[in-house]
């Protein structure tokens, strides 16, 4: 199995209602790729309420292969959820690892 998470913060041009909108859609987006995706155990979009924290939005996922989260990462509707992401999100940090 292979864990892939991903942290970013918000773009600062975003107000408090549109980081909320854009967590909300964020979340949306690449949550409803787990049923779409071979290979997903779970994908699950957290955004940040706790002040203490230095990143706004997550994702936690797990695979059961590492070509399963190869496959992730090219799918079509993983990269269109990936334009999104770009567009109200910046300094991107990404941990992978096998257990």
């Amino acid at each position: 199995m292979v864990n892939h998470i991903v942290l970013w913060n918000f773009n600062e041009r975003l107000n408090q209602e549109e980081r909320k909108e854009a967590g909300e859609k964020m979340k949306e987006l690449l949550e409803g790729l787990k049923n779409v995706v071979e290979g997903v155990i779970e994908l699950r979009v957290v955004v940040n309420e706790i002040g203490s924290s230095n990143r706004d939005i997550a994702l936690i996922s797990s695979f059961e292969s590492r070509e399963a989260l190869k496959g992730y990462q090219v799918h079509p509707g993983h990269i269109e959820a990936g334009k999104y992401v770009r567009s109200v999100t910046c300094d991107r940090a990404c941990l992978d690892y096998e257990v």
